[in-house]
Order: C-alpha cells, then structure tokens, then sequence
C-alpha cells in the first residue's frame, strides 16, 4: 500500500504545472544567455549592407539593463533595446516598430564584434566574435 500511495503522489506532482518564469530578472536570464553566448550576435549581408543582429539577446532583454557592442575594435556603443513588458504575458517578447533587432554597417565592414551584458544586478558579461564565427547567410 505504501508503495502505491507514493507512486500515486509522484505522478500527482508530475501532473501539475510547473511554475512559470517570465525571465524578467537577471537570475533568471544570465544562465539561459551564459549557456547560448555563442547565439548573442549574427552577422548577415543584406542589399548591400552588413547587418548586425543582436536577436537572441533581445529575447531575453527584461533581465539586462544595458546592452553594448563595439566592432573592430573600437569604442562601445550602447544599444537601445524595446522596453520591457512586464505587466504582460510576454514580457520579452519583440513587438516594436521603431526598434528594430539589428544594427546597419556598410557591406563587410563588421570584422569582429564585442559584446557586453549589463545585468539588473549590476554584473556584466563579455562576448567577442569575428565575422567568420557569427555570419548567417
């Protein structure tokens, strides 16, 4: 009977939803962008431009306060994220017309890029890639 109850117990936990996270903060974020800093940045030719996606990082924007990138070695830039939506269902999600996911650069000119996370607890995190790492076609 024991033996019953606890598989009856385990199944009922297995049932229920688990709790959802709305990756709103920076516990919740870093590890997930930690894991794919491979995926912050993607480089892509496109009517005669390079164009210069920061996508990924964008899908998880709420947990970050500052997103900056510098290519070729020179100075950082901040990037402007779409706000947060917090009081939604989605709060990441990418719904802005005025804040695209990419930045323009003349065709070819992005040969290496630097990237840095400023999370909302004040930790900061550092990705450097060269064009061959991130090109998409």
């Amino acid at each position: 009977m024991r033996r019953f109850c606890t598989a009856i117990l385990a199944t009922a936990c297995l049932i229920q939803p688990l709790a959802a996270q709305n990756f709103t903060t920076s516990a919740e974020v870093k590890p997930i962008l930690e894991l794919i800093k491979g995926q912050w940045a993607a480089v892509r030719e496109f009517d005669g431009q390079d164009l210069l996606y920061f996508t990924t990082i964008l899908s998880y924007r709420c947990g970050i306060s500052e997103i900056r990138f510098a290519y070729n070695g020179g100075p950082y830039q901040t990037w402007e994220a779409e706000p947060c939506y917090r009081d939604e269902a989605a709060p990441n999600a990418i719904k802005s017309e005025t804040h695209f996911p990419y930045a323009v650069a003349p065709l070819n000119s992005l040969q290496t890029i630097d990237v840095q996370l400023v999370f909302d607890d004040g930790t900061f995190s550092v990705a450097n890639y060269t064009r061959k790492q991130i090109q998409i076609n």
